[in-house]
């Protein structure tokens, strides 16, 4: 999938739930954790800061970013050499 986002949830046709936050950040791996970090960033913008989707994609952004620091090789930081 692109950085295109769902065109019903980016013309905000519907109000954006903790659901979809959740649906978007869950499945998630590590390579592709910064890009939807992105998406929930753009999506959660427009929304006051008490929202319960908001602060649901605050978390779940904290928790991509350290996901996203495991996307490397998996031996850096173990004392393996190469």
């Amino acid at each position: 999938m692109s950085e295109s986002e769902n065109p019903q949830l980016l013309g905000q046709a519907k109000e954006i739930t903790v659901e979809d936050i959740r649906a978007l950040a869950g499945p998630v791996t590590p390579h592709f954790s910064l890009q939807v970090r992105n998406r929930i960033r753009r999506l959660i913008e427009p929304l006051p800061a008490d929202h319960p989707a908001r602060r649901e994609g605050e978390r779940q952004i904290a928790r991509l970013e350290e996901l996203s620091q495991h996307s490397g090789e998996p031996r850096d930081g173990l004392g393996i050499s190469h």
